[in-house]
């Protein structure tokens, strides 16, 4: 009878034992997840920052191309208006010599 006990003892720890592990192998798994998981959201974040970031450098890039263009065809547009101005200019003196 001693040995009976004894052995009912032995497996009734053997399966606490048992469900123990099982449930660290479960938190340890879920652990691993779940850094797993945090890291990929650092990695998502880090993205998305940098990609934020490229975006405005690009914008600024664009902005600035955009202003310089504007200035080249404005200069132009001024060169064409003192260009007509000086050919009015000169047709009014032509007719001015004739007139004489």
């Amino acid at each position: 009878m001693k040995y009976h006990t004894y052995a009912i003892a032995a497996l009734a720890t053997c399966l606490v034992l048992g469900c123990d592990k099982q449930k660290a192998v479960i938190d340890d798994t879920k652990e691993a997840t779940k850094e797993a998981i945090d890291t990929r959201k650092a990695e998502v974040n880090a993205d998305a920052k940098y990609a934020t970031e490229q975006t405005d450098v690009n914008a600024k890039i664009d902005k600035a191309n955009i202003q310089a263009n504007k200035e080249s065809i404005q200069a132009q547009l001024d060169a064409d208006k003192k260009k007509a101005d000086a050919e009015a200019d000169a047709a009014k003196a032509k007719v001015d010599a004739e007139q004489e």
